[in-house]
């Protein structure tokens, strides 16, 4: 059981995009601020310097979108285009490989458009050089040539407001996290916030969906709505099937019983990392690097996207030593706890 790798591609409950997402989430992004739902105070605050914008005919300044996975920053940058009226320009840090594509894709862009770059920490260090004078003065410098015939050839660029969106702020470099006018962070999403976006996408959607059925799925959803409208997607087969096509809580719990997610939202991967800790060491401690080979998976991947789901439920506790799972873990798992664990 424990020797199999974990197939984090299929995970309903995978906060990160997919291409299987693609469609859906096109489909049920918001367009303006007022159709947005939940991060109140960040989407407060964009308000005000949207309209300050507009109103001094300038762009917007430089935004940073920061927070996990899934909790809307890709739409967000697209309602700032939205409500400023231009353009929005979007690409990922890691395909920007060298000066060259930054240069051209800061100059195709017209006047005030937003340049949209996810993933903003990944940029290589000679491109972010460059993006500085960008961001700051709005002109590149480029070194055309090499050796005794190189030369310095400065571009004058049209105003432009970059929006960067990354899940991992603390791995930004200072200079370039300094030069962003307005840092944002976005949290996860209170169940009924998230029971709204699942009752707005299933009308979207034309799924019939009442209210507890809404309210049961946002319970197990990890405050992502990119988790709660995958979920809503799946149910809707079970309610079509087994039901009379109206997702209720009946029908989600039934779904959630043959999709093998339990009443606290743990899939099999969640449970299987528990049970790796308790059963091959004891409960912990154990080093991130020995439980990812012992999973077959990426240190990185568990410390991001399985770990803080887990804590936030009380179920595994991250100490000096390594982790550990915590009494509530056992109970939860029904496995008698040995008392070989003496962290609590």
């Amino acid at each position: 059981m424990f020797e199999q790798e974990m197939d984090f591609e299929g995970r309903l409950s995978r906060p990160e995009y997919t291409k299987a997402d693609e469609e859906v989430e096109v489909s049920l992004r918001p367009h303006t601020l007022d159709e947005y739902i939940g991060q109140d105070k960040a989407k407060e605050n964009l308000s005000i310097y949207i309209q300050a914008a507009k109103s001094r005919g300038e762009p917007l300044d430089h935004v940073l979108l920061h927070g996990p996975p899934g909790l809307g920053k890709t739409t967000l940058a697209c309602i700032i285009a939205h409500e400023m009226g231009v353009n929005i320009r979007p690409i990922t840090g890691p395909a920007i490989e060298k000066a060259g594509d930054l240069a051209a894709l800061l100059t195709a862009l017209a006047p005030n458009d937003v340049l949209f770059i996810d993933e903003i920490h990944r940029l290589s260090r000679s491109v972010e050089e460059i993006l500085y004078p960008a961001m700051e003065d709005r002109n590149l410098d480029l070194i055309i040539g090499k050796g005794p015939s190189a030369r310095s050839v400065r571009i004058d660029l049209p105003p432009f407001t970059l929006v960067g969106a990354t899940t991992r702020a603390g791995q930004l470099s200072s200079p370039l996290r300094d030069r962003f006018g307005v840092l944002l962070r976005l949290d996860p999403y209170t169940p009924e916030q998230l029971a709204d976006i699942i009752q707005r996408s299933a009308v979207i959607l034309g799924i019939a969906c009442d209210r507890s059925g809404a309210v049961e799925l946002a319970r197990i959803s990890r405050g992502t709505p990119r988790v709660a409208n995958r979920y809503l997607s799946r149910v809707r087969d079970f309610a079509q099937v087994l039901g009379n096509g109206v997702v209720t809580k009946q029908i989600v719990r039934e779904a959630l019983s043959r999709l093998e997610v339990d009443e606290l939202g743990l899939d099999g991967h969640d449970r299987l990392i528990l049970e790796t800790i308790i059963k091959k060491y004891a409960g912990g401690p154990v080093g991130l690097e020995t439980l990812a080979a012992a999973l077959g998976e990426e240190a990185v991947t568990l410390e991001d996207v399985y770990e803080p789901f887990l804590m936030q439920l009380g179920l595994l506790a991250r100490t000096p030593r390594g982790r550990c799972v915590t009494p509530a873990a056992y109970q939860h798992l029904k496995i008698p706890q040995s008392g070989q664990q003496n962290l609590f």
